[in-house]
């Protein structure tokens, strides 16, 4: 009773001014709902097209609810890579190691495009495709430090993740391309309403079994859109050393195909939905050209300043930063304050601080599980170990 009554004493000595900054304090609070716009309409880079006689539009709405999604994701992928970035120079996380960040816009783009039900493959540099199909920080973390609480339970590793209609993470350069026109059969084969997206990036653009997919897909009128991801080197070596002819959007020929700008997200967004909506419709598959950037080398390994400048890279980040792009925007167009913007930040660190905890105390799996899960739901069986003596039991 007496501290009340204190307290009492104290709002009647302060005067109006107290009721004030009370009453500014419940504005403030009220702007985080009632004062934002609730969508917004914006102009995007019109695509390249070959062999279409339109192709997506050039405006896209988006909501002020989609726009907190996409970049709460891509700053959750921004901060995985970099916290995994930061294991590895720890020697927590061993082995190969391709770091996504730059590219957020293309994986986080596509997902908003397509179903749940679809069907996604890509090359080694995984680890945001594997956040989007829906696999927690945590598990991608815990994969990469090989932990029993990883997604495919510590015994894939950076190169190999997997999770419901995500086929990995491939370590073979465009092997993973065959693979996904063969998910895509299968998609027509069983009459599903399903398409498959095949991933692989400029460098692997030259491999002759993607030509080869190219042929039967067409043949075949697969519900298949080939995604190149060209972030502008192969390795250490520029798009301009190592192809003929840059324009990837056309190496199908035959095959319709787009180029997009990769570091935009609505851009990338809309034309993965006029993507799927072609392929979906029955006219067979399409060649998509997402021109994008990524900020590490081509693995940990590659300090990646020995092919391109410091400056060239400051420059992508400076102008053409996808994180950065959705945010301008979304506070120009009264769809969020940076305020709100900023608390995103703060709870995206710390669910990677946790992720992080978890991975590095999470246990490894055990010797005797090193023959699990070769095969999904089969009886168990025997598999040879290192010579004919030593054996390892296989659980599906």
């Amino acid at each position: 009773m007496r501290k009340m009554l204190l307290a009492a004493l104290s709002r009647l000595l302060q005067g109006p001014a107290a009721a004030g900054r009370t009453a500014s304090r419940v504005m403030v609070a009220s702007r985080n709902y009632a004062d934002f716009a609730s969508e917004a309409s914006f102009e995007i880079k019109k695509c390249d097209l070959h062999h279409l006689e339109e192709g997506p539009g050039t405006t896209a709405v988006m909501t002020r609810e989609e726009g907190l999604q996409y970049y709460k994701r891509m700053q959750t992928i921004r901060r995985m890579e970099l916290k995994s970035d930061q294991l590895y120079k720890q020697k927590i996380i061993r082995g190969f190691c391709h770091l996504y960040d730059g590219q957020e816009a293309c994986c986080v783009g596509i997902e908003a495009a397509i179903k749940p039900t679809d069907h996604v493959i890509t090359a080694y540099r995984a680890h945001g495709f594997t956040y989007t199909r829906g696999v927690p920080v945590r598990e991608i973390l815990a994969e990469l430090t090989g932990r029993r609480g990883g997604c495919a339970k510590g015994k894939g590793g950076s190169m190999h993740m997997y999770t419901k209609n995500f086929y990995g993470g491939n370590g073979i350069v465009g092997a993973q391309v065959p693979l996904g026109a063969g998910i895509a059969l299968a998609c027509k084969y069983f009459g599903k309403n399903e398409i498959c997206l095949a991933l692989y990036g400029d460098g692997a653009a030259n491999q002759g079994q993607i030509f080869e997919t190219y042929n039967m897909a067409a043949l075949w009128k697969l519900p298949c859109i080939f995604i190149c991801e060209n972030n502008r080197y192969g390795m250490g070596t520029s798009v301009e050393r190592a192809a003929a002819s840059t324009d990837y959007y056309k190496r199908g020929y035959f095959i319709p195909g787009l180029r997009v700008d990769g570091m935009d997200i609505l851009c990338v967004r809309e034309a993965a939905k006029f993507a799927a909506e072609y392929c979906r419709s029955g006219k067979g598959p399409l060649v998509m050209e997402l021109q994008t950037y990524r900020y590490h080398g081509h693995s940990m390994s590659d300090p990646g300043i020995s092919y391109r400048t410091r400056e060239e890279i400051q420059e992508v980040r400076s102008k053409s930063d996808p994180i950065t792009l959705l945010k301008d925007r979304m506070i120009n167009n009264n769809l969020a304050s940076v305020e709100e913007l900023k608390e995103i930040d703060v709870a995206v660190r710390k669910e990677i601080e946790e992720a992080a905890q978890f991975a590095t105390t999470d246990p490894e799996p055990p010797l005797e599980e090193l023959g699990h899960h070769i095969y999904f739901n089969e009886p168990p069986f025997e598999v040879r170990g290192p010579n004919q003596w030593i054996k390892y039991k296989s659980v599906g």
